[in-house]
């Protein structure tokens, strides 16, 4: 089973900016520390046979340069490649396109330190109806399947099993507790704290299904 509070604890969150020629961009950035090797981290990230264990089914082209599409969600082109170091890719949703980059490094003897940057266009009003909590409530799941998948004893969220989790009450105390913990990123990046707090509490309303504050 799944930590919740071990793996909430796990993971740093932090919210910042970028001018980009579209103008100015949200950057949203999440990591943790795995026990497994960069080597094993960027195939785990890469191998498109692998990626469906601890996070959707992909198909497409992963190679620089073309397209993926993540069953579901996002879709995509391979921007830059640096194994085993890292990737770069747009991130395209809804009508939408972000960027993401993943950075991998050595975090000491067979451990890596996994960083996802994500960088989105977001309108001040959607940021204050939301907050950072829209996409990263999202990645912390993400990261909860990573962790399963390198879990020693193999225990964890199977992906085709994580709707049936994320409906448990250790699924809907997770989504709460990264709401949480994004509302303070939110705050620690100068946001207001009254608005930052309304914003985290309509967006883990929308993660659980409870009734919109």
């Amino acid at each position: 089973m799944i930590d919740v509070t071990g793996q909430i604890s796990a993971v740093e969150r932090r919210i910042g900016d970028r001018t980009l020629p579209a103008g100015k961009a949200r950057v949203l950035t999440i990591s943790q520390t795995y026990d497994a090797s960069v080597e094993d981290v960027f195939d785990a990230c890469t191998n498109p046979d692998r990626i469906p264990r601890w996070f959707l089914p992909v198909s497409g082209d992963l190679s620089l340069g073309g397209r993926y599409q993540l069953e579901g969600n996002a879709a995509g082109t391979v921007e830059r490649c640096d194994p085993p170091h890292g990737f770069a890719a747009t991130w395209e949703f809804g009508g939408e396109v972000s960027w993401i980059e993943v950075r991998l490094r050595e975090a000491g003897p067979g451990r890596t330190r996994f960083e996802l940057e994500h960088v989105a266009h977001v309108d001040d009003q959607r940021w204050a109806e939301y907050g950072p909590g829209a996409v990263g409530i999202g990645w912390d799941l993400a990261l909860v399947g990573l962790a399963s998948h390198f879990a020693a004893d193999g225990t964890g969220v199977d992906p085709s099993a994580a709707a049936e989790w994320m409906a448990s009450p250790d699924g809907l105390r997770f989504v709460t507790e990264s709401g949480e913990r994004w509302t303070t990123a939110s705050v620690d990046a100068g946001t207001p704290a009254d608005q930052a707090r309304a914003a985290g509490e309509r967006v883990t309303a929308f993660y659980t299904g409870a009734p919109t504050p």
